[in-house]
């Protein structure tokens, strides 16, 4: 493993680290929804990306619900 001939200063170290730091994600809205997301991402809330629908979002909504009546008959049984 290489081995520094000499000690970096910490001034070089600090200027060499000070373009590493936590970002904040750009975030766009959504066309269909107006909701906040992440660019090139399909959205959560809609299901849309590009003006298309990727993700039946209504779908999983109802598939949830059943799931959730399910276990409350099974609960009361």
């Amino acid at each position: 493993m290489a081995v520094p001939k000499k000690r970096t200063p910490s001034s070089r170290r600090n200027r060499r680290r000070a373009n590493i730091s936590i970002k904040e994600p750009q975030l766009v809205k959504c066309k269909k929804c107006g909701k906040l997301i992440l660019p090139h991402i399909v959205c959560p809330e809609c299901g849309f990306y590009k003006e298309r629908e990727y993700i039946n979002v209504m779908a999983k909504v109802e598939k949830k619900q059943e799931k959730e009546l399910s276990a409350e008959e099974l609960s009361k049984k």
